[in-house]
């Protein structure tokens, strides 16, 4: 995980849209999770990866995909199989304190079916 700041900022100053640039090596994910007053939004840089939300079908994710993640959501999100994979993200509050909720690991068995 890198933070990005914009270069014409001061010491100190904080940006309306902080972003993160997160980089996954092959095969890594993150656990099911959840984001409480804010949305999160990840915007496909670089790799091949995936996003899924609880109930629903993995998505395959690839350089210009963008995945708009509505506050209470399950989710997770990572690289593919064979593939580096790099996102960069954000949030949009919503209201409310902003806290991640993590959950259960991704198990092996789920990821491995995807293709």
């Amino acid at each position: 995980m890198a933070p990005i700041k914009p270069a014409n900022f001061a010491e100190g100053e904080a940006s309306v849209l902080p972003t993160v640039n997160v980089t996954f090596e092959p095969g890594c994910r993150n656990n099911w999770h959840v984001h409480h007053g804010a949305r999160q939004i990840l915007i496909c840089v670089s790799g091949r990866g995936w996003y899924q939300e609880w109930g629903k079908e993995a998505i395959a994710l690839e350089p210009g995909t963008i995945i708009d993640i509505p506050e209470g959501v399950k989710h997770w999100h990572g690289a593919q199989k064979d593939s580096w994979f790099q996102h960069l993200t954000t949030h949009v509050k919503t209201g409310g304190e902003e806290s991640n909720e993590w959950l259960e690991p991704v198990t092996d068995e789920v990821y491995n079916l995807l293709k």
